[in-house]
């Protein structure tokens, strides 16, 4: 089974870089999507707003980016720790 999700989306907000109990890096962000999408032949306007969360050196390279900045991102969907809703772990960004 395949979990990938590429997402061209904009920094909504950006929390506080935190560090896990290992010591990694570990940022908390939303990010917003919007775009015109064929469905059923018909045009439609989709927005979207979705929790994201990055590790690493990746973590503090966002951390240095600015609100509102536009990138592709790569990664995959996991339930958080609470199981309410869903969070998409990003794994690569590339400057949109």
């Amino acid at each position: 089974m395949t979990n990938q999700i590429a997402l061209t989306a904009c920094i909504a907000e950006v929390q506080s870089l935190r560090y896990t109990p290992a010591g990694l890096p570990a940022l908390d962000l939303r990010l917003e999507h919007e775009s015109q999408q064929q469905e059923a032949g018909i045009q439609r306007q989709v927005k979207v707003a979705i929790k994201a969360v990055a590790f690493g050196t990746l973590a503090e390279r966002l951390a240095r980016q600015a609100l509102g900045s536009s990138w592709m991102f790569q990664g995959f969907l996991a339930s958080p720790r609470n199981g309410k809703g869903v969070v998409f772990h990003i794994q690569d960004i590339q400057q949109d």
